[in-house]
């Protein structure tokens, strides 16, 4: 992905075109040892011309979803669920091969949801412009007044002089980069982190020199600046793991705890923390050393975003200590307030020129559209999973696990909530799979600990897709990384988060959530 947002070798309208129509031969003449070679030419170019135009790439997502609507049967009754998992191969063919421009590939449940009888076109276009959506939408704009006043850069001098020394040591300042954030998500949503963070991270990186990109100082600079913004989206999904506070999922967790088990031992904000933050300082460490190893004045726009973390921490606190959003009948969400803020750089004057605002509409032109659509396919997707009943399909396709041992049940359910949180975000998914654990708990006579807090924390999983969070969201927009990347770096910390949880879950967690491993 370059740095205005394309992602590399995506289709757009500066590719190079390639002709599908072979020129006419010039003169009608050839020399005698010419004669076999306009037939072999003409292939040549044809071929050329259909890798050109990514036409076999393109060809993929509906031949996917075709052998799949042909070949999968998942019985009767079933059909919508069968369309599903064709409809998720067509469009993750063409996300992850650039096949064509990403906002096309993620307009693509637009048409396909309601021509395969998955859901209506109102519903699935209702899943394109939700609270979440909003929310990344207002802060894109924050992020771009961000940039303007150039806030970012000063924050990114106090943290280069705390962490760089002379000369700058990488691995040092990944973990001031790293730490900091993983410090600051622990108290605010994972998303409003790194919508804080990722200026600093780039405005830390925009003071180094990028050199000729074929020399060896230039492929450097580019590794690092890669682990820079992926330790930022990473770690600030890891500090959110460690506290009640810190994501939605964890909070969704302790909700339908009380509603489902309200006999069991509640989760409170110390016994999470209890459990969450040993699980975070490995996945830490484990990032750190990840990265490590790829990289060898206050003034109105500042209380303006001090304000809006303020809003968003206070929005909703507990359930025994309410927010301000009651005084809108909870009915506010985290969009609503970041909307909100959006307008006001739209209202207040800047106070540098005459009749200057603290942001204009034509800087706005810079959003990133495509990032947008994106969100919105990741959220149709989750919808479709619940209506289509293929939800369902795979809770029934975990009774296996009646009789097995823990080892065997935190793992798996832990890795069936990580792949489901790929495609959707993380309380989404948490939202489909935790009441399904919840009853996949009774009838297999488990714990409910055991499956639902692996769930919550496989939600939380979400390292190889853009679509699984607004965190990846808004790393994968700086330009810096790609899909490619994502997965090189995610999937090694999703596997130590698997073990991690599969130790700590059973012994530490025993403990925490009062659970008789015998069950």
């Amino acid at each position: 992905m370059d740095k205005n947002g394309s992602s590399y070798g995506e289709s757009s309208s500066d590719d190079v075109e390639a002709p599908l129509l072979l020129p006419a031969a010039r003169g009608g003449t050839m020399a005698k040892g010419d004669r076999r070679r306009p037939a072999s030419a003409a292939a040549a170019a044809w071929v050329r011309a259909l890798l050109a135009h990514k036409y076999p790439a393109i060809a993929a997502g509906p031949a996917a979803c075709a052998a799949v609507c042909a070949a999968v049967d998942l019985g009767d009754g079933h059909g919508e669920a069968r369309n599903m998992l064709g409809v998720l191969a067509w469009v993750f063919l063409w996300w992850v091969t650039g096949a064509v421009p990403l906002a096309v590939a993620s307009m693509a449940p637009l048409f396909l949801f309601p021509a395969l009888g998955i859901s209506s076109s109102d519903d699935v276009a209702r899943a394109y412009m939700g609270d979440v959506i909003s929310l990344v939408l207002g802060s894109f704009i924050l992020a771009l007044a961000v940039d303007h006043h150039r806030i970012h850069r000063r924050l990114a001098l106090n943290v280069l002089s705390l962490f760089c020394g002379d000369p700058v040591r990488p691995s040092l300042l990944l973990l001031g980069v790293t730490g900091t954030t993983a410090l600051v998500s622990m108290w605010i949503h994972n998303t409003a982190c790194t919508v804080m963070m990722m200026p600093v991270a780039t405005g830390i990186l925009q003071r180094f020199p990028r050199g000729d990109i074929d020399d060896g100082g230039g492929q450097e600079v580019r590794r690092f600046s890669k682990a820079v913004v992926l330790g930022v989206v990473y770690a600030s999904a890891i500090g959110g793991m460690a506290t009640l506070t810190g994501t939605g999922v964890n909070i969704i967790l302790v909700g339908m705890w009380s509603s489902y088990f309200p006999e069991q031992r509640p989760i409170t904000f110390s016994s999470w923390m209890s459990f969450g933050l040993p699980m975070a300082i490995i996945l830490f460490l484990a990032l750190w050393l990840t990265l490590c190893l790829m990289s060898n004045g206050f003034c109105r726009e500042d209380g303006l975003g001090c304000g809006l973390v303020v809003l968003w921490m206070t929005r909703n606190i507990t359930d025994n200590i309410p927010g301000w959003g009651v005084l809108f009948h909870n009915k506010v969400g985290d969009g609503t307030v970041t909307i909100m803020m959006a307008t006001l750089l739209f209202i207040i004057p800047s106070g540098k020129r005459e009749g200057e605002k603290l942001m204009d509409w034509n800087k706005c032109k810079k959003i990133q559209w495509n990032i947008i659509l994106l969100l919105g396919a990741g959220f149709a997707i989750a919808d479709g999973f619940k209506t289509s009943g293929l939800t369902d399909i795979l809770s029934n396709g975990l009774r296996f696990l009646k009789g097995a041992p823990t080892l065997v049940i935190v793992p798996v359910a832990c890795v069936f909530s990580g792949i489901m949180t790929e495609f959707t975000s993380d309380d989404s998914t948490t939202t489909l799979v935790l009441p399904l654990f919840a009853e996949l708990a009774k009838s297999i006579e488990v714990h409910p600990a055991l499956l639902m807090v692996s769930g919550a924390i496989g939600a939380q999983l979400s390292y190889l897709l853009p679509t699984g969070s607004p965190s990846n969201v808004v790393g994968f927009s700086t330009g810096y990384i790609t899909i490619k990347d994502l997965v090189a770096t995610g999937l090694p910390l999703k596997i130590v988060a698997i073990a991690a949880l599969t130790v700590l879950l059973p012994t530490l967690g025993s403990t925490i959530f009062g659970m008789d491993i015998k069950s």
